[in-house]
């Protein structure tokens, strides 16, 4: 990030004109208002008169978490701060948002948050409010599979860091990230409506360096221009729709059922284990709570919805012990062949353990359809797409937030070395080098979940044998086992590319 401070040396200076010139020769033209790709439903509103029309620099729709990570990155560099930021969102916690209550019952609906992600959230000032809140870190975590050939332990200490993660609930994140915006000295206008339409039009001014702004019609049929707007707007992105934005994916055949449960003690590790339709985990979310997410069929996610309380909670109790197929055995042949390779990871030594008992559901059991989206570009002219606008991803590694939080920072660099240089933070230059950061990290992510989704789809033998050597691998081979850390926890870009 470039720092704009008296008495530059000469280097720098040469430095910044000639990321001025890249950008400005690079990107060509602007695309004019008659070819725009961004499409108008109507007329409503034309004739309002420029006084009328709110202009901001940039307009993020969709105040979610990626959403509001944005705007606090924002409002936390010196480069972007002065920036004027609209956050369009009808949620009415964006505007009475605070603490959460610690005595209402926990929020089903989670996210495991990474080391990446958690250095991110600590540099924009937000992290702070979650830990006043209900969390819980891990430094464990243990993946096995029903057929009992095989499981693999992880911990913190393999990689020399404190933990593997922290599981938040959505509102304490919500929560936390509205703390930090509201104590920022941050030029943001919080529109508490939806967006309608979008359209390219003249700029008010004529000394713009692009005379096409981006001018954004809202369902309360106010109208708000801007340099760039961001689709934050989750996976059924008004924006992508609007601005054209093709992608390409497919829907998974599976449901993920999602609740909280309680312990009678403490759990402090993440549990995972694949069963014949879809892996059932187990997360840690404070106090003596756990979070459930269990993926299987539409038909036996509308089942388990369905059952009892003590029936659902047997259930699961079932599926995290002896349910579809026996605990892993340290003594089996292909356990003995791994075990003879030299493993200088802690948990490598560690034993299979059976997760704690589950005694009573404490939250409405909710269920989602899963689906793999990619679009085929993040930025046009004036838009750019971060989290699920742009990409979502199979649940099973708690990854979707945490490359949405990724896109939030990058985007937000991108916008403060624009601002740096004084170029147009809406060209697509610019905005380009936020997709040719995020969009191959993304698609790699996404190709790895989806190819462990396939791999648990089939119940033959080859393949089990073939499921039981990756864990006995990850268990036992100490490089594999700190390359996958790594790379889940975010601080390496590229899975298994090192063997020290």
């Amino acid at each position: 990030m470039y720092r704009v401070i008296g008495g530059k040396i000469n280097f720098e200076v040469s430095r910044l004109q000639g990321l001025r010139r890249f950008y400005c020769n690079v990107g060509g033209p602007e695309v004019s208002a008659s070819n725009s790709y961004i499409h108008s439903n109507g007329n409503k509103g034309e004739n309002k008169s420029e006084s009328e029309i709110q202009q901001y620099d940039v307009a993020i729709v969709g105040g979610g978490m990626v959403g509001m990570a944005l705007a606090c990155s924002l409002a936390s560099s010196a480069l972007t701060r002065k920036l004027s930021v609209a956050i369009i969102d009808d949620n009415p916690a964006l505007t009475s948002g605070g603490w959460i209550n610690k005595e209402e019952p926990p929020d089903p609906r989670v996210s495991t948050i990474t080391p990446a992600s958690i250095s991110f959230l600590e540099s924009i000032g937000a992290w702070k409010y979650v830990e006043q809140q209900r969390h819980a870190y891990f430094d464990k975590m243990q993946v096995w599979d029903y057929t009992g050939l095989g499981y693999t332990r992880y911990n913190a200490r393999d990689v020399n860091k404190e933990v593997l993660g922290c599981v938040v609930e959505n509102k304490v994140l919500q929560s936390s990230l509205s703390l930090c915006i509201q104590e920022k000295d941050f030029r943001k206008t919080v529109l508490p409506s939806r967006l309608a339409s979008m359209a390219l039009q003249s700029s008010m001014s004529s000394n713009k360096m692009d005379s096409q702004l981006a001018k954004l019609e809202l369902a309360d049929g106010s109208n708000v221009v801007a340099k760039l707007v961001v689709g934050a707007d989750g996976g059924r992105s008004r924006v992508r729709e609007l601005a054209g934005f093709r992608s390409s994916g497919r829907k998974y055949p599976q449901n993920a059922v999602i609740c909280t449960v309680e312990h009678s003690l403490p759990n402090y590790c993440a549990w995972q284990r694949f069963l014949p339709a879809g892996p059932i985990a187990l997360l840690p979310i404070g106090e003596n709570f756990s979070n459930i997410v269990w993926t299987m069929s539409p038909k036996e996610a509308s089942d388990c919805k369905a059952m009892t309380e003590d029936d659902f909670v047997k259930a699961v109790n079932h599926a995290l012990d002896y349910g579809f197929g026996p605990h892993p055995q340290s003594t089996s042949s292909i356990d003995k062949i791994f075990s003879s390779f030299k493993s200088d990871s802690v948990s490598s030594n560690e034993s299979f353990e059976v997760p704690p008992k589950a005694i009573k559901l404490a939250t409405e059991r909710m269920v989602f359809p899963l689906s793999l989206v990619h679009t085929d570009t993040y930025a046009k002219t004036r838009v750019a797409l971060i989290g699920d606008a742009a990409h979502t991803v199979h649940p099973l590694a708690g990854q979707g937030v945490n490359l949405g939080f990724g896109d939030a920072s990058v985007l937000s660099k991108v916008i403060s070395e624009g601002t740096a240089v004084g170029i147009d933070i809406g060209q697509l230059s610019l905005l380009r080098k936020y997709e040719a950061e995020r969009k191959p990290a993304n698609f790699m992510m996404a190709t790895i979940l989806d190819g462990v989704q396939k791999a648990y789809s089939f119940d033959l033998g080859p393949f089990n044998a073939l499921r039981a050597a990756a864990f006995h691998g990850a268990q036992y081979i100490s490089p594999l086992k700190k390359n996958i850390i790594l790379y889940a926890s975010g601080e390496q870009k590229l899975p298994f590319f090192s063997w020290s």
